[in-house]
């Protein structure tokens, strides 16, 4: 049974069972605590959490997920991947264990002919938590496993939580006995690889405390209302039914192996580190494809750091098979063919998944080529210092700034004949990550604990949002946090957090900034708002200073938003969507929205595309623009179902989660896009939109940055002068002067060629002076000298080879020359083939002399180039080269 068929049974089977089909969502975790989905109850965890009503009794879905902690171990086992598909099936309230538990026999076990998958009874097996006796007896009783197929386990196997305060309980695990030849037999307690598990039932009955681990934390009590949470594992449950060994010999998998092996010639199966090279591409091409296809661009940071370190890792384990030419394309084709029927969007945006695929894979190709340049000079450096361990902050530059996989230098420097720091790169990585986190935790909550807000959302349910139609309004405070705790009232100068139970305050979202302005009490007292966030969904919590009185919890309130910025920030938004237009207009559909930033008269607006925008296009974009603000075009917004937004053309943003209705926005016969932002209402509100330029932001990712009405007529007014005064310097008209300008360039880069050419005939001239001044020690021809300061390192090179090359040839030569460059010693030192074969090699005494100038250096045995930091100390580098040579020669 093929993998889309897997799927197609789970969603039929729960639908007919009363089940609202849920889309997977986007693997772009809609919560700030994840980069990535890494389970498929997480686009369910706020009804879990109690933060937002569920809208339906029953659900099911096949979420498709993310996990990266070992990634490492990806390919060397069988069992590690990084993503998954999870089927799940939800009770919010409704069932619970007899249903959960009769649900999922029910599917496994009814025949293919009636629409289940067929397992045999006889090779299930069962666990339960130690002394959960209802599921043991439902499994025993109403089921009719034996007894003996029905093992207790404990918490750490058998007991879930969300690792915080909150929801738990007890989970029952359905296995698979694979056969003797996996191991011994005794069940699931004894043998996990034989007895594999396929289904886990969570039962959401109780409430948990704080505390560490899996298995360390107090029961409070039982939940008002009972939940299911199910995951089967769609990849292992293929594993079975196709009658393959893992999951990398599963359809979805095995043909992307398949590839690699027709690319580079390599068998799976012939050589276990070529088996877990495969395995790698193939797990990781798929998981690119997949992230690429829910909008995530390569980057350094969050999921964009994830995506480049998966899908470098990829093209170098082809390097390892024998690859040498590009291979991303035709490995993203045979992922996209094969999962495009589970995940029709993935052809939809084909052309927009090759181009940043294929865009990352040349970056990466040419990193590899800099990235061992740096690496090479690391273990040049450590070497000299007489290390055998490559720093830990070596090893993180080559990941961070060329994008090397922490083994591709290990690899690399273990052919060298070091070691690398892996605990100090990993401290490094680690840090960096807990910062990325801690960032975007911060800018949501303001540090607070988020049951603060949770608390209030159950209070009072969800802020009102007005601002749609009015820019100030009556409401009331319905919450209030001092420094992130909760408090009854506060006073002048304390910093706030207000939760209103109506505001026409824009929370930060979609690429809008947030609204600014003040809210007014009854008491007189006076909150200035200078930002306003969602830290948990629907509580929009309004931050600021008490400028006058007290503020305190049900009291009534005035709220009023500053228009002039509200306004400025909408002629932007609005530009924002027109220039997407333009540009998907000129580029084509791949020029995708990949983020936005609307503040008060500029945006930015960043997008997909492979190589820069021309300038002439970014002018017809502009001009097109404009022109469509002088059409005076009517924006309008609409409320609709997803799907009927879809048939209307609405372009959506990559990455955003939607639900089921979603706000419209359509600007004339030119825009219509999905988006909960606010806006003018004519085109004619912008004035003017210019465009300042376009830059690589990512690969693959471009940003333009532009500006907005009286915003845009000030830097155009600014230009205007400028010209004017660059006129009045050339006497020319403003036609003339590119071509005026660029004469008086090319004058002058001729005349410093000319200074140039000078300057080094003169250096060179000195050559025979100090040819004819070299000194004999022990046989060798020695010429130390200081040239005049300024001399360049070029320069400096092309008179120590002309020195050389003066000398007879016959007897051994050593020229070290010094001078000094911006306020810093420099030294070149060459060597003939008569003196290297005396041991006198131009690197070590090259690294002799740096080390007294307080630097480094290095290069061949017959030519070497350093440098250091103390100028004062040449006249000992002379001496510390004398001294070398005469004790070598």
């Amino acid at each position: 049974m093929e993998s889309a068929e897997i799927r197609r049974r789970w969603l039929s089977f729960f639908e007919e069972r009363g089940h609202t089909v849920v889309p997977s969502a986007s693997l772009i975790a809609d919560d700030p605590t994840l980069l990535l989905v890494p389970a498929g109850m997480v686009p369910f965890k706020p009804y879990f959490l109690g933060e937002v009503k569920p809208p339906y009794a029953r659900a099911t879905s096949v979420q498709k997920c993310v996990r990266t902690p070992d990634i490492e171990e990806v390919g060397k086992t069988t069992r590690h991947g990084t993503f998954f598909q999870m089927c799940g099936n939800f009770s919010f309230g409704d069932y619970f264990k007899e249903g959960a538990i009769t649900l999922a026999w029910e599917l496994l076990t009814s025949s293919v002919a009636d629409g289940g998958y067929g397992l045999d009874p006889e090779r299930l097996w069962v666990t339960v938590y130690l002394d959960d006796d209802e599921a043991e007896q439902i499994w025993r009783e109403k089921i009719g496993v034996p007894a003996e197929r029905i093992q207790r386990l404990g918490k750490k196997d058998n007991y879930w939580s969300m690792g915080v305060p909150g929801p738990c309980g007890p989970c029952s695990e359905i296995n698979y006995d694979r056969g003797p030849e996996f191991g011994v037999e005794g069940g699931p307690a004894v043998n996990d690889e034989r007895y594999v598990e396929i289904w886990n039932l969570v039962f959401m009955q109780f409430e948990r405390g704080p505390g560490e681990g899996k298995d360390d934390f107090p029961i409070l009590g039982e939940l008002p209302s009972k939940n299911i949470d199910t995951g089967l594992g769609l990849e292992r449950l293929a594993m079975i039914l196709q009658g393959v060994q893992n999951m990398y010999e599963t359809d979805t998998l095995r043909v992307v192996m398949d590839k690699a092996t027709e690319l580079t010639g390599v068998r799976y199966g012939a050589d276990h580190g070529s088996d877990v090279s495969l395995r790698v591409v193939a797990d990781h091409i798929r998981t690119s494809t997949m992230l690429i296809g829910d909008g995530v661009t390569p980057g350094n940071e969050g999921r964009g750091y994830v995506l480049r370190r998966i899908m470098r890792r990829a093209i170098r384990n082809m390097r390892l098979l024998g690859a040498t030419e590009p291979v991303v394309a035709a490995l993203v084709d045979v992922v996209i063919r094969t999962m495009g029927e589970q995940y029709p969007e993935l052809v939809t945006d084909r052309k927009r998944i090759e181009t940043v695929a294929l865009a990352e894979e040349a970056a990466f190709l040419k990193a590899l080529k800099g990235g061992t340049n740096i690496l090479d000079t690391a273990v040049t450096e450590t070497k000299a210092a007489g290390g055998r361990v490559l720093p830990g902050d070596k090893a993180f530059l080559l990941h961070d700034t060329w994008g090397f996989p922490i083994d591709l230098t290990l690899e690399m420097a273990s052919e060298q004949g070091l070691s690398v720091d892996e605990d100090g790169f990993r401290r490094l990585m680690k840090e960096q990550r807990e910062r990325a986190k801690a960032d975007a935790k911060a800018k949501k909550s303001g540090h607070a604990d988020l049951s603060a807000y949770r608390s209030v959302a159950d209070t009072s349910g969800s802020t009102e949002f007005t601002g749609y139609t009015a820019t100030e309004g009556e409401s009331t405070v319905v919450g209030l946090l001092v420094d992130g705790v909760p408090s009854p009232a506060a006073t002048e100068g304390d910093d706030v957090e207000i939760v209103l139970d109506r505001t026409p305050f824009y929370a930060e979202g979609g690429g809008q900034l947030a609204d600014q302005g003040r809210i007014r009490l009854d008491s007189g007292a006076v909150v200035q708002i200078r930002d306003v966030q969602q830290p948990v969904p629907g509580v929009s919590v309004h931050k600021g200073t008490v400028q006058v009185g007290e503020v305190t919890v049900g009291a009534s309130a005035y709220a009023a938003i500053d228009l002039t910025r509200r306004r400025a920030i909408a002629r932007a938004h609005s530009a924002t969507h027109l220039t997407h237009q333009a540009l998907r207009d000129a580029l084509g559909p791949t020029a995708a929205q990949a983020g936005s930033e609307n503040s008060p008269g500029r945006f930015r607006f960043d997008f997909g595309s492979p190589a820069a925008v021309p300038g002439t296009v970014l002018l017809d974009v502009e001009q097109k623009i404009n022109e469509v603000l002088a059409r005076e075009l009517d924006v309008q917004a609409e409320v609709m179902s997803i799907d009927e937004a879809k048939k209307q053309g609405a372009i959506a943003e990559f990455g955003e989660k939607y639900g089921e209705r979603v706000r419209v926005v359509t600007i004339g016969d030119f825009s219509k896009e999905l988006c909960g932002g606010t806006h003018v209402h004519n085109t004619a509100q912008l004035g003017l939109v210019k465009l300042l330029g376009e830059s690589s932001i990512g690969s693959g990712v471009r940003r333009i940055e532009a500006l907005v009405g009286v915003d845009a007529y000030s830097f155009l007014a600014k230009e205007h002068t400028v010209v004017a005064q660059l006129q009045e310097l050339v006497k020319g008209r403003s036609e003339e002067l590119p071509e005026k300008i660029a004469g008086m360039l090319g004058k002058l880069k001729d005349a410093e060629k000319e200074i140039e050419k000078f300057r080094a005939e003169k250096v060179l001239a000195a050559a025979a002076g100090l040819a004819g001044s070299a000194k004999d020690v022990r046989g060798t021809a020695l010429v130390t000298g200081q040239v005049p300061d300024g001399t360049s390192a070029d320069d400096l090179r092309k008179l120590v080879l002309d020195v050389r090359g003066r000398i007879s040839g016959d007897r051994p030569v050593v020229v070290a020359l010094f001078t000094t460059a911006g306020g810093r010693p420099l030294t070149v030192i060459a060597t003939n083939e008569a003196a290297r074969t005396r041991g006198l090699k131009a690197g070590d005494l090259v690294r002799t002399a740096a080390k007294t100038l307080g630097g480094g250096g290095g290069g061949k045995p017959d030519l070497a180039q350093g440098g250091g930091q103390n100028p004062e100390a040449i006249g000992d580098a002379v001496a510390a080269v004398e001294r070398l040579v005469a004790e070598t020669a």
